[in-house]
């Protein structure tokens, strides 16, 4: 949806119906040009809500990123702040939390998540992706997002935490319900039904557990939660639950996004799939190519801690700052031609955040994955074709298909 300039301080950059169809590129390349740091008055579908700003600009998103004594995430890490999931719930997340407590709890997990130990699983992730794939066989068509993605990362996430397997499907729903709330296929019964009904059923599932893992403390991340201890004290259990929300949304959600999107792509840019079909060493590049046009998450947010100065935008205390990846990885001053999806290009993006103290604790286990699952499907269905009309998750905040339709030998 196209904005006359003189409409952009009018614009309200976050409501539905600039999200039907994705991110609104086209929108974020004029406030780029001509407001890099953007007020939005507020966001129609949630009343409730405070206004906003849009920083767009890549050099502008890792100021923020990097700055945590200014802009604080310890009151919300989303446009939203009481819509959803309350703000006393995310602040329970190391995500939602600022220095010193949030590096002490993300300490706690970063050296099971170093490149190094995530190499260790690779040959499992393998085995993993290529059991999804079998169940493939003789069928003509699938979707990519149901049928391959949620059920890897579902696994994968889950083996990391101590799940079974039959347990990957509900919390697949219950991760995909809370964090597409505002979409109408995932979640029908509307936003408020999340603290009605999902909120309730991951404390509960969860409440098991934890009473086993005290019981029974074993080497997986949920084992982790449960017994560490952070200034000589033990995480309140609605931390836990909390800490272990965190872990399998972020699991279940942006490797899922980013191949979806780089499939999709792919399918659509034949020159592009032959070059990797050629060429399988361009993979990684791909993936780096595919983090940067597609990143799992549309944004991030922080909350203003004093008055500030940002892209020419005067920002005041307590005003929320809304970091848009879909667009700083877009920025036409770092990338040539940025809408192209090149996998040669191999480039820096902000993906995983902007550095600071909160980038991505999962960043080589997102890697592997997409790695794995791109060179197995390539290798699988070399011809595959899109076989209808992708459609996204209606959301500012996960940028993510929830439909792939494919044909599996073209």
């Amino acid at each position: 949806m196209s904005v006359d300039a003189a409409d952009l301080d009018r614009t309200l950059v976050a409501d539905r119906d600039r999200w039907e169809d994705g991110p609104p590129q086209e929108l974020f390349r004029e406030l780029r040009g001509q407001c890099p740091v953007h007020w939005s008055a507020k966001i129609s579908e949630y009343p409730g809500e405070e206004g906003f700003w849009s920083v767009t600009t890549a050099e502008d998103v890792h100021e923020v990123s990097r700055d945590w004594q200014t802009y604080s995430s310890a009151n919300g890490i989303t446009a939203l702040r009481h819509a959803i999931l309350p703000v006393e719930l995310v602040g329970a997340m190391f995500i939602g939390m600022d220095p010193p407590k949030h590096d002490r709890i993300k300490a706690l997990f970063q050296r099971g998540f170093t490149p190094k130990r995530i190499a260790e699983h690779e040959d499992a992730i393998r085995a993993i992706t290529r059991d999804v794939l079998d169940r493939l066989e003789g069928r003509a068509t699938c979707d990519l997002v149901e049928d391959v993605a949620q059920p890897v990362v579902a696994r994968v996430i889950g083996s990391f935490m101590g799940l079974p397997p039959e347990d990957d499907a509900p919390w697949a729903n219950l991760m995909n319900t809370v964090l597409g709330a505002g979409d109408p296929d995932l979640n029908p019964e509307g936003v408020d039904a999340v603290m009605a009904r999902e909120v309730p059923e991951i404390f509960e599932r969860c409440g098991k557990l934890i009473a086993e893992r005290r019981e029974h403390p074993t080497d997986d991340l949920t084992s982790v939660l449960v017994h560490a201890e952070v200034d000589g004290e033990k995480l309140e259990e609605h931390e836990i639950v909390m800490g272990f929300f965190l872990l399998m949304a972020a699991g279940n959600d942006s490797t899922k996004a980013t191949y979806c999107s780089a499939m999709r792509a792919l399918l659509e840019d034949s020159e592009q799939r032959e070059l990797l079909l050629n060429d399988p060493a361009l993979v990684p590049s791909a993936v780096e190519e595919a983090l940067r046009m597609f990143p799992a998450f549309a944004h991030f947010g922080r909350t203003a801690t004093r008055d500030a100065e940002l892209g020419g935008a005067h920002i005041k205390e307590g005003d929320k700052v809304v970091m848009w990846y879909v667009s700083s990885n877009r920025d036409e001053s770092r990338y040539e031609d940025p809408d192209h999806f090149d996998v040669m290009r191999n480039p820096e993006h902000q993906a995983f955040g902007a550095g600071g103290r909160h980038f991505c604790l999962g960043t080589a286990l997102a890697r592997l994955e997409l790695k794995i699952l791109l060179e197995e499907t390539l290798a699988r269905y070399p011809r595959m074709t899109l076989d209808g009309t992708p459609l996204y998750v209606v959301s500012p905040f996960v940028n993510q298909l929830k439909t792939l339709p494919v044909r599996l030998d073209g």
